[in-house]
């Protein structure tokens, strides 16, 4: 439960900063077109950008929108400090609840955050099966004539599938395992994205009987129980 609520606070203090740096960028655009352009998308956040904005925002004369965008850069870098604070509280509280999640290819402290919390105990799911119904992962049959395949699942868990998917696409790139099995999906006849399901799929039971282990830390046991 720990581990869900700073999971979703954090949530929460992303879903406010890219809500304060949209409207950032839009006072930007009107008081420094080319320092608006000059940064990439989803990078306004970053230390090394929003001090170089709030530089320029020193050196322009006051009016309520310059007055504006300097609140928003400073809360911008509120909001970023404390999900720095609250990513560091999640990372030691898996550390010690599950720290093989952290040990695995892909898998970071904030998707591990994500599955742990939305989970909400995998002792609640008897079998893998039953798991991969609460990200929407199960496969679902769409066989049509003599052609056998499954869609897309699309109910679900969406916060949980998102996280899937990521460890997914960073283990594709980092692991030459994942690569091959994608690679013999494909020449089974199957899409990238098909591909991409079932490797969503076999990760869902590899997490869920992860969980199933008894915790190594003899703590946390007591605390389970």
């Amino acid at each position: 439960m720990e581990i869900r609520l700073l999971s979703d606070h954090r949530h929460n203090h992303i879903t406010e900063i890219t809500r304060l740096t949209n409207r950032l960028r839009w006072n930007l655009v009107i008081l420094d077109p080319g320092l608006e352009a000059s940064i990439r998308a989803r990078k306004m956040d970053f230390p090394c950008h929003s001090n170089r904005i709030a530089r320029r925002l020193r050196g322009m004369e006051a009016s309520t929108r310059v007055l504006i965008a300097k609140e928003q850069v400073r809360a911008i870098r509120e909001l970023s400090r404390r999900a720095t604070l609250l990513k560091r509280e999640l990372h030691g509280l898996i550390a010690a609840y599950r720290p093989e999640l952290l040990a695995e290819v892909g898998w970071g402290t904030i998707t591990a955050a994500i599955l742990i919390g939305q989970t909400a105990g995998a002792e609640r799911f008897t079998t893998d099966a039953q798991f991969a119904r609460r990200p929407g992962v199960a496969p679902i049959p769409a066989s049509s004539g003599k052609r056998d395949r499954h869609r897309l699942h699309r109910g679900g868990n969406r916060r949980m599938n998102h996280a899937l998917h990521i460890i997914a696409i960073t283990r594709a790139r980092r692991d030459l395992a994942t690569e091959a099995y994608l690679q013999r999906k494909e020449a089974e006849g199957k899409t990238r994205m098909e591909a991409l399901r079932c490797l969503k799929r076999h990760l869902a039971r590899r997490f869920h009987r992860i969980l199933l282990r008894p915790p190594a830390s003899p703590a946390v046991r007591a605390a389970v129980t």
